[in-house]
C-alpha cells in the first residue's frame, strides 16, 4: 500500500469513526425513554427512531473497521473502546431531561444530520456515499417528526413554552461543533470524502428559524459554544452512558452472540 492510500484509509476510518459514534450515542439515549414515553405512541416513534440511528452506527463502524484495517468490526468498535475513544459530537450525550430537553435535542441534531447527509451523498467515496444516501431518507423522516415536536411544544401550554425555552438555552451551546471541522474533517473535505461543515450552517439555521417561528421561540443569538467531543472530551456523565451501553456484551467478552 502506497503512502497516499494508507493516509487516505486512515482519514475515512476516522471520518466515517466519528459518524458511526455520534449516531450510536444518540441511539443509546433515545433508547433509554423506552417505556418511559409520554404517550404508547410515542414509546414506539422514539424507539424506532433509536433503531434507526443505531442501524446508521452500525453502517458507518462497520466501514470505519474495514478501512482501518486492525480486525476490528462494528462490535468491537461500540463495546470495546473505552469513552475517550469516542468521537461523538457533545450534543448528542446531552441528558435526555424532560421531554422538552429530547425533542429539541433531537430537533438541532436532525436539521444537521439531513443537510450533513445529503452533502455526504456527493462523496467521492463511494461508499459513504451509498450510507449516506440510504440514512437520509430516515433522518428526513427523523427532522419532519421532531420539528413537529418543537412546535408543538413551545406553541403549546405556558409551561410546554417554559420548558422549551429552557431546553433550548441548555442545547444552543453544544450546536457550534457541529459546523466546527477540526484536522479530521478538513482532511476528509480535502480528500473529496467529506462534506463543508461550515456550508451547512446557513441552512441549518435558516430551518431552525422557521420552526422556531410557528412555535413561538426565539433563536439564541451567538455566544461561547462547547467543543471537544469529536477529540474524545467528553462530559462526566459519557462515562456512565457507555459503561450502560457495553455493560452485556463486555460480561462475555469473546463469546459469539
Amino acid at each position: 500500500m502506497t503512502a497516499a492510500a494508507s493516509v487516505r484509509d486512515a482519514t475515512t476510518s476516522a471520518y466515517a469513526l466519528r459518524l458511526g459514534d455520534t449516531a450510536l450515542v444518540l441511539g443509546q439515549q433515545l433508547a433509554a425513554w423506552t417505556g418511559r414515553g409520554p404517550a404508547l405512541e410515542e414509546d414506539l416513534a422514539l424507539a424506532n427512531v433509536a433503531l434507526d440511528l443505531v442501524g446508521h452506527a452500525r453502517l458507518w463502524l462497520a466501514y470505519a473497521g474495514e478501512r482501518e484495517g486492525a480486525g476490528r468490526d462494528e462490535d468491537a468498535l461500540a463495546y470495546f473502546r473505552a469513552p475517550h475513544e469516542f468521537c461523538s459530537v457533545l450534543l448528542v450525550e446531552r441528558p435526555n431531561g424532560d421531554y422538552a430537553d429530547t425533542m429539541v435535542r433531537q430537533f438541532f441534531f436532525d436539521a444537521w444530520h439531513v443537510h450533513l447527509l445529503r452533502a455526504l451523498e456527493r462523496s467521492s467515496d463511494a461508499r459513504i456515499a451509498a450510507i449516506a444516501a440510504k440514512a437520509a431518507r430516515e433522518a428526513t423522516y427523523h427532522l419532519r417528526r421532531s420539528g413537529d415536536w418543537v412546535v408543538r411544544l413551545g406553541d403549546g401550554t405556558a409551561t410546554s413554552h417554559d420548558r422549551t425555552v429552557a431546553a433550548v438555552d441548555r442545547l444552543w451551546p453544544y450546536t457550534g461543533e457541529l459546523f466546527t471541522p477540526d484536522a479530521v474533517d478538513r482532511e476528509a473535505l480535502a480528500r473529496g470524502i467529506g462534506c463543508d461543515l461550515e456550508a451547512l450552517h446557513a441552512p441549518w439555521l435558516a430551518h431552525v428559524r422557521d420552526v422556531f417561528a410557528a412555535a413561538t421561540l426565539a433563536v439564541p443569538a451567538g455566544g461561547y459554544m462547547q467543543t471537544g467531543g469529536k477529540a474524545g472530551r467528553h462530559g462526566e456523565r459519557f462515562g456512565y452512558l457507555i459503561a450502560e451501553m457495553q455493560a452485556v456484551r463486555r460480561s462475555v467478552p469473546g463469546d459469539r452472540w
